[in-house]
């Protein structure tokens, strides 16, 4: 991936107390790409986003966004930083007593000394980029799943960030909403000259829109590459993930005795 790096992880360590969750992360996101990362839960994908966000603090490496250690600032540099972030939480996570306006204009107002009037026009084009200008005075409780995920999405573009980050943008959503919603995030990231990070469990629909991917198992990076690749990938990991099969690196069964010695020995108690 050609380009200089937004975000940059060096070989990242991170534990909860004595429990490993990643363990030599080397990942880059270049500016104006959309990258994946993809795995099974509890892998340390969302891990990975609070680290770049400043939520956590790896136990070793570095992580940098935009040319800036993230774990070294204060809280004023790390709040400035975090302002040029926009972040889609899982479900969308709207403010539910806020009308789909507020919820947009939020930040807007919270961050910025801009007049009613503009954020009123900045508000509508966002939702009108989202295709919901016409739904700005409903409620949360209102909107249909996917519609509600589109506007999370108005509201993390609302002060045009330089990265956007995504945690399972597709759950829950129907084949149409779910269609839509990877639409606009390619589209938006373009138009707005950003980078985005999607952390999803959706392959297909996500290997139509994103320009690389990083696989993670049990908090390690085991594959990389671009869509093409990872479609055409030999890789035991990889193959069961993209295309769904049952068994492979990630078995069906939980590890337990043979059935047939459990079986026998239940028979031989009774016996």
């Amino acid at each position: 991936m050609p380009g200089e790096p937004l975000v940059k992880l060096s070989n990242v360590n991170f534990a909860y107390d004595s429990r490993p969750v990643l363990t030599g992360i080397n990942l880059e996101i270049p500016r104006g790409k959309v990258v994946a990362i993809m795995g099974s839960s509890g892998c340390g994908k969302t891990t990975t986003l609070r680290l770049i966000g400043g939520q956590l603090k790896p136990k070793s490496g570095e992580v940098l966004v935009d040319g800036q250690r993230v774990p070294d600032l204060d809280a004023h540099g790390l709040y400035q930083l975090r302002r040029r972030m926009g972040m889609l939480f899982q479900f969308g996570a709207l403010f539910t007593d806020m009308s789909v306006f507020d919820n947009v204009a939020f930040q807007m107002r919270e961050h910025t000394d801009l007049p009613e009037e503009l954020i009123r026009d900045m508000v509508l084009m966002k939702l009108n980029a989202v295709g919901l200008r016409g739904v700005h005075n409903f409620m949360p409780s209102e909107l249909s799943g996917g519609m509600a995920r589109r506007v999370a999405l108005a509201r993390a573009i609302a002060l045009d960030p330089m990265l956007i980050m995504y945690d399972e943008p597709f759950a829950g959503l129907d084949p149409i909403s779910l269609s839509i919603v990877g639409e606009l995030i390619r589209k938006l990231n373009d138009a707005l000259g950003a980078s985005s990070i999607v952390v999803t469990h959706d392959v297909q629909e996500s290997l139509k829109i994103v320009d690389y991917v990083y696989f993670v198992s049990e908090g390690k990076i085991v594959a990389e590459g671009t869509a093409a690749e990872m479609k055409s990938s030999n890789a035991p990991y990889v193959h069961q993930f993209v295309w769904g099969e049952a068994d492979g690196p990630v078995p069906f069964h939980y590890p337990a005795p043979a059935y047939a010695d459990e079986i026998m020995q239940r028979e031989s108690r009774r016996a």
